[in-house]
């Protein structure tokens, strides 16, 4: 039987990419893996990169999808944000942190997207 909790997060991540693309957003890259962790999409909103941290929940979860993105994982995907920068020759451009959280209910799936820090 395959992973329901897997099988969501990647349903989410594609809605995620969806719906960042209407609001005009390019993906760059999508799960950029390193050895000290993982960046869901790299994106770029026309005036900086955005390093996008995707949690899908349901809303039933103990966590909402917001709250799964602590603040040590945003710290985390701080430092992971600057080492894409340096390894892609470009240091110094604007950037930030934001989590997009899809809540999968009865009505539907809604979506909230919220800037966590800004390089």
């Amino acid at each position: 039987m395959p992973d329901l909790r897997h099988a969501l997060g990647v349903h989410g991540e594609q809605l995620a990419e969806r719906a960042l693309a209407e609001r005009g957003w390019r993906i760059i890259a999508r799960n950029v893996r390193t050895r000290f962790g993982e960046i869901d999409l790299v994106c770029h909103d026309g005036s900086g990169f955005v390093f996008v941290e995707v949690k899908t929940r349901r809303a039933t979860s103990f966590v909402s999808a917001i709250e799964a993105a602590g603040p040590r994982k945003v710290v985390r995907l701080g430092r992971l944000a600057e080492n894409w920068l340096g390894v892609h020759h470009r240091r110094g451009s604007p950037w930030r942190i934001a989590v997009l959280a899809l809540t999968v209910g009865p009505g539907g799936i809604r979506a909230q997207l919220a800037d966590a820090i800004d390089g």
